[in-house]
This record gives C-alpha cells, sequence and structure tokens, in this order.
C-alpha cells in the first residue's frame, strides 16, 4: 500500500478540497497522511478515514511563521514513513521537494492558487519577489502536479514548460432532497463566538419568505466585501458570511460604520457538512473577486461549485473560467467589475426577477449532474495511478 503525505498551511477541519483528496484515496487503497496546522483557537480533529497531523508554532502568521512551519515540517518529513509527497501551494513546496530529493520519493505539487499572483503577494513586491524565487525554483522539479483551473495549468506551461492536469475543486454531488436542516433554519446556525456575530445572531429570526443572499469562505482581502457590504444600502435582503480570516475584524467595522447590523450578519465558519445544509437555505450565492493579479482573474472558487451543489442562483464575475461554465450551463448572474452600484442593481435583479432566478436554479440541477466529486475523482485516481505504477 502506497503512502502518500499531503502538506498544508492551514487548520484540517476546514479545508474541504483536502478532505475530498484524502478520503478519495484512502478508499482507493493508499495509506493516506495530511499534515496541516494547529492554532491556538483549533477545535479537536474531526475523525475521517485517513490519518491527519497538525503541527504547532511559535508564529501564528507573517515570515516567521513560515520559516518555521517550513522547519518544522522539513524535519517531520523526514522521518516519517511514506512513498510519496504533495505539496499544496508555495508555501509548503520548499520542505516536500528536499525531502523527496533526500529521501528519493515521488513528489506532486497541487496548486489551489497561482500563488505568486494572489493579492496579498502581488500588491507587496518585495513579497511577490521572494515568492517567484521559490515557484522559479521548485516548480519545474516537480513533473507530476494538477490544479484547479486550465487558465492556470495553461500558465504554468506557459511559465516553466510543465503539464498539469486539472481536478477542479468541486463538492460531492447531494440530493437535494434530502436535507439535515428544515426550512428556517439558516437563521440558527452556529454564530462565530465573540463581536458582532454573537451580539446580533440572536436577532436574525427569517422572516417567511425572507430571501437570504449569502457568502460563504475567507472572510479575506479580493473577495469584493467592503463593496458587497457598502451595496447593501441599495439591497432589500439580508445578507449572511459564513467564514473567518484576516479581515474579519475590518468587516465588522464596516457593518456597524455603515448602521447595516439590521441586515448583515457574521455568522462563523460552519464545518463542511452543515455549511452544505446551510447553503441550500439561502436565495443568492455571491462569489466575488478582485482582479488584482491573475490569480484572481484565473480563478475558479470552490464555492463557486458549492452554490451549484446546493441548487443556488449566484452572484459571480465575468472571468474566463467562470464564463466558460456560465456559457454551457446558465447558473449565474455575471458582472464586469465590483463596482457598488453593479452589484447592488445585480442582487436586485436576482432578488425581483422570479423567471430568471428559477431558470438559474433549474440550471444548477443540471450542472450539479457534471461538476461534481464523483466525476472528478476519476481523474484524481487516474492522476495517481500514472504516478505510483506509470
Amino acid at each position: 500500500m502506497k503512502r502518500i503525505v499531503f502538506t498544508v498551511t492551514n487548520d484540517l477541519n476546514y479545508d474541504q478540497r483536502m478532505q475530498r483528496i484524502c478520503s478519495s484515496l484512502a478508499n482507493n487503497g493508499y495509506d493516506v497522511l495530511l499534515v496541516g496546522r494547529k492554532m491556538n483557537n483549533s477545535s479537536v480533529l474531526i475523525k475521517k478515514n485517513f490519518k491527519q497531523k497538525r503541527l504547532q508554532c511559535l508564529y501564528n502568521n507573517g515570515a516567521l511563521f513560515y520559516a518555521e512551519y517550513n522547519v518544522r515540517l522539513f524535519f517531520y518529513l523526514l522521518f516519517i514513513k511514506m512513498h510519496g509527497v504533495c505539496a499544496i501551494d508555495l508555501d509548503t513546496i520548499l520542505p516536500c521537494y528536499f525531502v523527496s530529493l533526500l529521501r528519493r520519493k515521488k513528489r506532486v505539487y497541487d496548486a489551489h492558487e497561482l500563488f505568486t499572483e494572489m493579492k496579498e503577494v502581488v500588491t507587496r513586491p518585495p513579497i511577490k519577489k521572494q515568492w517567484m524565487k521559490i515557484e522559479k525554483f521548485c516548480v519545474p522539479k516537480f513533473k507530476f502536479g494538477y490544479t484547479v483551473s486550465y487558465s492556470i495549468a495553461e500558465e504554468f506551461n506557459k511559465r516553466y514548460n510543465v503539464t498539469y492536469d486539472v481536478i477542479r475543486n468541486v463538492p460531492v454531488k447531494r440530493e437535494l432532497q434530502n436535507s439535515d436542516f428544515k426550512p428556517g433554519d439558516l437563521a440558527h446556525t452556529n454564530a462565530k463566538s465573540g463581536g458582532l456575530a454573537e451580539q446580533k445572531s440572536t436577532n436574525t429570526q427569517n422572516k417567511p419568505g425572507e430571501k437570504i443572499i449569502l457568502y460563504q469562505g475567507a472572510i479575506n482581502e479580493a473577495r469584493g466585501l467592503e463593496n458587497l457590504i457598502e451595496a447593501m444600502k441599495q439591497v432589500n435582503g439580508t445578507l449572511h458570511l459564513y467564514g473567518d480570516g484576516n479581515i474579519y475584524k475590518r468587516v465588522e467595522r464596516l457593518i456597524q460604520q455603515n448602521n447595516l447590523q439590521h441586515k448583515i450578519f457574521l455568522k462563523g465558519k460552519l464545518e463542511p457538512a452543515q455549511l452544505f445544509a446551510t447553503t441550500k437555505q439561502a436565495y443568492i450565492g455571491i462569489n466575488l473577486v478582485e482582479p488584482l493579479g491573475l490569480n484572481q482573474l484565473y480563478s475558479l472558487a470552490n464555492k463557486f461549485f458549492d452554490y451549484i451543489q446546493a441548487g443556488v442562483p449566484q452572484l459571480t464575475m465575468n472571468f474566463p473560467e467562470y464564463k466558460k461554465v456560465n456559457n454551457e450551463f446558465e447558473v449565474a448572474l455575471l458582472i464586469n467589475t465590483i463596482d457598488v452600484n453593479e452589484i447592488a442593481n445585480a442582487l436586485n435583479i436576482l432578488l425581483t426577477d422570479d423567471i430568471l432566478h428559477k431558470k438559474l436554479k433549474q440550471n444548477c440541477t443540471k450542472a450539479s449532474a457534471k461538476f461534481n466529486w464523483q466525476q472528478e475523482e476519476k481523474k484524481l485516481l487516474a492522476f495517481y495511478k500514472q504516478v505510483y505504477t506509470g
């Protein structure tokens, strides 16, 4: 039995893509270990059909965190049993490369992002310069790899002459009629403890016929959240934000400064199964991306497919990958910019045009038959079969 080690820098309980990948491989005869990070507020690891390990660091962010985590990861990988290692994004690629070289093990690169083109990187030239050095040094040395969109795969080929597979970040197909939640439960899901979410969560009872606008994912930069909050002044609806991230406090302040506590609610993080059940109750899903770097322009976020699988029409960007899917199955209203007025106008169309909303919802059902993990898993298994037997 081949043992594969996957490496990330996040808390393992909320990484849906890695849970799907590791579970699929474990179900098909691989011995899988997922290595991540333990933080001060990490909850107890949820038991899975694959092994999990979290490394704890003294530093929690910035250059010192990456340096410390990479050193800890290197020595951990150096002595554990494995046949191969898979680096998830550039922030774990160096220890994976050096350990695979020293131990003569297979190595794979799984690029969830075009890392050097993320907003957090491109807006800080000295940081971008360092990550570009790592990318140029490592990526050409990873013969085997895959990523989440064809645009990113083409960019890697153009930069480094590597041919990477595309394994989309799509959810498991589920029957929409089977629900863990009853109608109206959306307002009662767990809020993030503390702060505005806790203060306001008791005042978010769903009204009969209320149309919930829902955002799920990281509360981070480049997601258009600041403009979305401003746009809600013009929208007759309720916005629920599920997730956590590096601008959580800023978003909290913006809600208060704009006196929108009555219609925007920070709900905190949910575990994947509960998040899907919650998403199904929404009327509109939000997937906004700021075009600040190629990573954003080439994105194909997991939430895009999560909304499709949940049967929820969405507002998203007129970017290449989203446009391709929407041309095949019209599941979203596309906008060209994250201008406040454009967001507000699009949301108001979705909230008031019942015929359009019904058509998009029906198309989600059709698209869900193609864009699901049961289909994508076949490509994943074929890829790893090639790596270890080819």
